[in-house]
């Protein structure tokens, strides 16, 4: 039976032209993630940041499976911080079925064997603080060489010269051997400055105040000391113990760091500058793994901004940070979206 061809009027065509138009227009509809699962897995959580960025973690993921928009995302801590721990970790996690794992890891390199293990078998990696460097994987952080930079121009812009100590934190992690180099490269800049001691804090106040009593006796007169976070405390700590002035100390936005850079100013005037990534970290890190699974195209690397406390923002920082706490930014899913279509 022949087919007839009804003609469309004038008015029938235009009105199909304007939707077929609005349809190529229209954006991809988003992909259901109510029924995925993302999970967390951290190397080390013994310092005041990594207790944070947990906590961070559960609260956001909590009301977001509450909220229906993913089905679970767990945490998991190694207990050792070995990168071959971490490793079996995420392989577990293979095993497991997650559709997306979030990394704050051990090594850069380390880890690549087991992250292209996860990619190959179709799960999202996304790793954030302590990246890794395998391809397949995401990558979220601060610009850690800017942040070790800042703290010697810091320096500079106060006219400070002299002797330094650099306190890093734990060996072989992305982290410190970035914030590492800043520091070294600013410092080669300068002549006015000389690094004349390096221990390793572990970002963490107890260890630093060990390591840097441990070294102090060896040391000519230090006029600042650069650090990376969670080791400012121990380190003023140190220098008290040993009877030496207090040199300027670069904070890291620790509670403890900050309540005692208030006291000191209070008490004598005293000044200094503190900067960090924020510990909430880690919800950004969340909501790119749910984005990439709702199907939105995602940038391999992206950079947040650094977390600063300056001078006149350190009664504010003070106030709004809990006790044995970091300085904080928690991120909404909102903000997530927003910042991946300004980063494209």
């Amino acid at each position: 039976m022949k087919k007839i061809q009804v003609p469309l009027s004038r008015t029938a065509l235009a009105a199909a032209l304007v939707l077929g138009a609005a349809a190529l227009h229209m954006p991809a509809q988003a992909a259901d993630t109510k029924a995925k699962k993302i999970a967390l897995s951290n190397n080390f959580a013994g310092n005041s940041w990594r207790q944070a960025m947990l906590k961070s973690w559960d609260k956001v993921t909590k009301d977001a499976v509450a909220k229906g928009v993913v089905a679970q995302a767990p945490s998991f801590t190694t207990s050792e911080n070995q990168a071959t721990e971490q490793a079996a970790q995420i392989q577990n996690m293979i095993l497991q079925g997650f559709d997306a794992i979030v990394i704050n890891a051990a090594s850069p390199t380390a880890l690549n064997g087991a992250v292209k293990q996860a990619c190959d078998a179709g799960i999202v990696v996304v790793s954030f603080d302590g990246v890794v460097n395998e391809p397949c994987a995401y990558r979220i952080a601060v610009d850690f060489k800017q942040l070790g930079a800042m703290q010697i121009d810091y320096f500079a812009s106060r006219g400070i010269k002299g002797n330094l100590l650099e306190v890093r934190g734990i060996a072989g992690v992305f982290v410190d051997d970035e914030i590492h180099q800043g520091i070294t490269t600013a410092v080669a800049k300068r002549p006015e400055y000389k690094i004349v001691g390096s221990v390793h804090g572990n970002w963490t106040q107890t260890v630093a105040q060990k390591e840097v009593s441990a070294i102090l006796s060896t040391l000519p007169p230090v006029t600042a000391v650069a650090t990376q976070g969670g080791d400012g405390y121990g380190v003023a700590q140190a220098f008290k113990a040993a009877g030496r002035p207090t040199p300027v100390i670069f904070m890291g936005n620790r509670q403890d760091e900050l309540a005692w850079w208030k006291e000191q100013r209070d008490a004598n005037k005293y000044q200094t500058m503190s900067a960090s990534i924020a510990p909430g970290a880690s919800t950004f890190a969340f909501w790119v793994a749910q984005q990439i699974l709702s199907g939105a195209k995602v940038p391999k690397e992206m950079k947040l901004p650094i977390s600063v406390v300056t001078q006149e923002t350190l009664d504010d920082a003070v106030k709004n940070t809990e006790v044995g706490s970091v300085v904080n930014v928690e991120y909404s899913q909102k903000e997530v979206i927003d910042f991946i279509a300004k980063a494209k």
